[in-house]
């Protein structure tokens, strides 16, 4: 790839404003999603460099009772400027306040009459790990605070507060309590804020391609030009229609982290974390709990999600990273029998429950003869072959079953045999029914599982009027696959 000409002062003017505009967007997205899933205190409005906000100025989300949200976005075309303490106290090129001194003077104002504030500084500039108080910085809530209230005055942590509270005009005490609410949003490269614009918007039940994403911020753009500082909801939703954006339904988020972290986690309606409680270094390695965190515990956990969403939530988004067996779980904890709509990302594709489809599609059935025992193993075979692998386990493990049936799309097990949302319902509910076919007289089935996160979900979500299911992951041991869940349908 060759590399790109230096930008001129107008492109880097012109690639800001973009940027500043899709985190608008984003908080119009905020605005939909919200007042859609009756949110407790959901965004009412968004401005756009809003008037008596200081510096803060550049996003603001407005919700129903404080603590509004004052975003400073701030744009640069390299990474020669990490966020430290050089860049926050260093006053402007024209001998004026310094990043921080304006922070602070907007905070002050902000709070002035005990009104509470959310603040954050949102950049694509990356975090100075050298830097003793931006490395305390907690990636889960992107505040300083509380380690950076800690230690003594003459420690690292100390002699940096006492500068940057000179440097802000505030006392040590008041600079905590500002820490406290500062958020520090890092190194989110336009690419990033695309792609997680590009997840919101199918969560909000609008067209997630790049040029919708596109189509958004430029609406936010013209609004801002014409001098519209306040975006309402009526115009969110005029804005949708005209642009012809809106797909589907918006949908509350429920975020399921188990392999790494999930940038809708902040955003979603229910977040479960067990990245830090699985079992490896990397998302790829990451493919059981780690003791003493336990399977059991997170069928807990995935189970009680629906009662943690917005009452009356039938449309669900399922965000995050998970495994095939956790995803199968999280189907049946959203059963069709419920009402609910779930729906996921898959290949760009947003699947969903509700997907219409002309009739089920039957699988392609194997039988493998085991005689050791009543039960029945199921495999359900599609994206790669896995009949060798189970079936080496089951006899291995002696595992009480009377045969293995081996269910593949017609056009057998290969990447993308399942084309679309559409085929993965009608293929879900061709597997349900030959599966219930077999079970009549069977007292427990057990699970394998080698497809698509999506079908996985759907599958789980159509998994009922059968047995009791063992549902298996992969672990790659020697042992091959474990017992994950054991599931009443």
């Amino acid at each position: 790839m060759e590399p790109l000409p230096a930008p001129s002062p107008t492109s880097v003017r012109i690639t800001g404003d973009h940027y500043q505009w899709l985190i608008a967007w984003e908080g119009c997205l905020a605005l939909l999603r919200e007042n859609a899933a009756r949110s407790e205190n959901p965004v009412a409005s968004v401005g756009v460099e809003l008037d008596g906000a200081g510096n803060l100025d550049d996003v603001v989300l407005l919700r129903r009772t404080p603590p509004h949200t004052y975003t400073q976005v701030k744009y640069t075309v390299d990474s020669s400027t990490p966020v430290n303490e050089e860049y926050l106290t260093k006053p402007s090129k024209n001998g004026g306040p310094s990043v921080l001194k304006k922070i602070a003077m907007a905070w002050q104002k902000l709070t002035a009459d005990g009104t509470p504030a959310d603040l954050a500084l949102f950049t694509n500039r990356a975090p100075d790990p050298a830097d003793p108080l931006v490395a305390v910085r907690d990636s889960r809530s992107q505040l300083l605070m509380p380690k950076a209230g800690l230690q003594g005055p003459r420690s690292a942590l100390g002699t940096a507060r006492t500068r940057w509270a000179a440097a802000a005009g505030l006392s040590e005490e008041e600079l905590c309590e500002l820490l406290s609410v500062l958020r520090f949003d890092l190194a989110r490269d336009q690419t990033h804020v695309q792609e997680r614009l590009q997840l919101l918007m199918a969560a909000t039940g609008l067209r997630h391609d790049q040029d919708a994403v596109t189509c958004g911020a430029d609406w936010v753009a013209k609004q801002v030009r014409a001098g519209h500082r306040t975006l309402t909801l009526a115009m969110v939703k005029e804005a949708v229609d005209a642009l012809g954006l809106r797909a589907g339904p918006a949908r509350a988020v429920l975020s399921i982290a188990t392999l790494k972290p999930d940038p809708l986690a902040d955003d979603a309606d229910y977040a479960i974390d067990w990245v830090d409680r699985f079992d490896g270094p990397d998302d790829f390695t990451k493919r059981r709990p780690l003791s003493p965190a336990t399977w059991r515990q997170l069928q807990t956990d995935i189970e009680a999600a629906p009662a943690r969403l917005p009452l009356g939530t039938a449309a669900i988004s399922i965000t995050g990273s998970i495994r095939l067996a956790p995803t199968f779980l999280t189907g049946t904890a959203f059963r069709m029998v419920t009402g609910a709509d779930l729906a996921v990302l898959q290949r760009g594709q947003l699947w969903s429950t509700s997907e219409p489809y002309d009739a089920p599609q039957p699988p392609t059935v194997h039988e493998h003869s085991l005689d050791q025992g009543d039960e029945l193993a199921v495999a359900i075979e599609v994206a790669t072959e896995l009949t060798e692998d189970v079936l080496e386990y089951l006899r291995e493990q002696q595992t009480p079953v009377s045969k293995l049936l081996v269910l593949t799309p017609p056009g057998g097990a290969k990447d993308r045999s399942v084309p679309d949302s559409a085929a993965a319902n009608a293929l879900a509910i061709g597997i349900r029914n030959v599966v219930r076919r077999a079970t009549r007289t069977t007292p427990r089935i057990h699970l394998f599982i080698a497809g698509p996160m999506g079908l996985a979900l759907l599958l789980g979500h159509r998994w009922n009027r059968l047995r009791p299911t063992v549902v298996y992951e992969d672990v790659r041991t020697e042992q091959g696959y474990e017992p994950a869940f054991t599931v009443q349908a």
